[in-house]
């Protein structure tokens, strides 16, 4: 019998519509053969079952399950593919550990932690690994541009500490620049994080590991034709993603080893992409650490996924089906 997958996207935050192009990507990656596979939208307190463009169905809450003609459907695995929250911050994960139903990504701890990234970089600063200087304002917290200017330095970046796809960032380049930007990194939500510029080459590289296997995959270099890696570089088909990254192989290999211990000091699950900043003399800094990437026809991961000789549909399949292996 075949086993009902849930493709799980939407969210409460800007990157909605990031989410939904996922979940696209993802349905057109899953095996059909193997699986029956359905879209589910969880948009604040609508759960919802996307049976077709007209067709919504109720997702009953209690045990995430939908009813249609009168027959019950329920899930065997949920892929979360939410940017944001509830699904990237250990809210969904901790629903769905309580429901009994299996996952695609990491558990709750390791999706908090990586959520929050003044958090998730500061615990991981204490393994060794190189982020940039940084600070975080909450809520009701003000903070001088003098201040600013004086701990972190021109040019910063200001941007929400728990949001992703860019939303709300900016480079600041000077002192007018810093009240301004605060308060569009707080429109986003209740945290924001002041850090340090770091010149150098961005890269990203993707990873994930089941139970038979460990697979790092090949380093993403990214040329932004904007002042930095933004939305519209993101989104909008302004930037060159270059895989693999014309990096030496000695470097390749260093950023691969260390995503691999940063995935496992984290206690990741499923498909991560961690993003790096490489400096003067070949210093790898940690950027961000992504556990629900984007899963477009374009990402980052199925760009990887291909270069490294893999099938996408396999490696969904590998995702799934570890979560039934003893």
């Amino acid at each position: 019998m075949k086993k009902n997958i849930a493709i799980v996207a939407g969210g409460d935050s800007s990157e909605v519509v990031v989410s939904l192009k996922s979940a696209a990507g993802l349905y057109s990656f899953m095996d059909k053969e193997r699986y029956n596979v359905f879209i589910v939208t969880i948009v604040g307190k609508v759960w919802q079952l996307e049976w077709s463009d007209t067709e919504k169905i109720v997702i009953d809450k209690n045990d995430f399950s939908f009813t249609r003609e009168g027959v019950r459907t329920t899930f065997d695995f949920a892929y979360i593919t939410i940017h944001g929250t509830p699904g990237e911050n250990g809210i969904l994960q901790g629903y769905f550990e309580l429901s009994g139903i299996p996952y695609s990504c990491c558990g709750v701890l390791a999706a908090a932690i990586t959520f929050n990234k003044f958090a998730c970089n500061t615990y991981l600063k204490s393994f060794g690994i190189k982020v940039a200087e940084s600070m975080v304002l909450r809520a009701g917290q003000i903070i001088s541009a003098e201040e600013v200017a004086e701990k972190i330095g021109f040019p910063c970046f200001i941007k929400p500490n728990v949001g992703g796809s860019s939303f709300g960032v900016t480079k600041v380049k000077s002192i007018d620049q810093v009240q301004p930007s605060i308060a569009k990194a707080f429109e986003e939500g209740e945290e924001v994080m002041i850090e340090a510029f770091l010149s150098g080459t961005e890269i990203t590289c993707g990873i994930y590991k089941t139970k038979k296997k460990s697979q790092v995959l090949p380093v993403t270099e990214v040329v932004s034709e904007n002042e930095f890696f933004d939305y519209d570089a993101k989104y909008k088909g302004q930037v060159k993603e270059i895989t693999p990254a014309r990096l030496s192989d000695s470097l390749t290999g260093r950023v691969q080893q260390l995503t691999s211990a940063i995935y496992d000091i984290l206690g990741c699950k499923g498909i991560v992409r961690i993003d790096y900043i490489i400096s003067e003399g070949e210093v790898i800094n940690l950027l961000e650490v992504n556990t629900t990437p984007g899963m477009t026809a374009t990402s980052f991961i199925p760009q990887q996924i291909a270069a490294a000789g893999l099938k996408i549909k396999d490696v969904m399949t590998e995702i799934i089906e570890n979560e039934f292996i003893g």
